[in-house]
């Protein structure tokens, strides 16, 4: 089934974009939730359409995208943490706790667009990708030390 997003879905795509997706998760998920349409020739011609009037908003915001990553440059944060003697901390630090951090230091960042390669389960240092845009992702260090 061949449908058009109409919001960016994680692990599938990103708004206007035309997928192929198994019916029953296109029936009974993206479609009634409003995530996705039914990629008919109308429905195409008309995504079509929006992509063309949208181009110069959309340059701008990748422009703005780039200028943000450029901004945080190689930046590595710390996150404080209460960890047992083994290392290994309690819970796990998450896209919430790196967001309010970024938004300390000045970078106004979703935590929605905050994924970790793998999630900080022991002190150490941890690479996350920030995904400003869906052609701009810019990586940081965290490092997760003990408070």
């Amino acid at each position: 089934m061949e449908i058009i997003l109409k919001q960016d879905v994680t692990g599938l795509g990103y708004k206007n974009d035309t997928v192929k997706v198994k019916p029953g998760y296109g029936r009974n998920y993206l479609i009634p939730t409003g995530a996705a349409i039914i990629a008919t020739e109308a429905n195409k011609r008309m995504t079509a359409e929006n992509i063309r009037q949208a181009a110069h908003k959309a340059a701008k915001i990748k422009q703005d995208a780039e200028a943000l990553a450029a901004k945080i440059g190689e930046l590595t944060i710390e996150v404080g943490t209460k960890a047992g003697e083994s290392g290994k901390i309690f819970g796990a630090v998450t896209a919430v706790q790196v967001a309010e951090i970024l938004k300390t230091k000045g970078f106004e960042v979703d935590r929605k667009k905050i994924h970790f390669k793998e999630q900080p389960k022991q002190l150490g240092t941890y690479t996350v990708t920030l995904d400003l845009h869906k052609e701009v992702k810019h990586t940081i260090t965290v490092n997760v030390v003990a408070e």
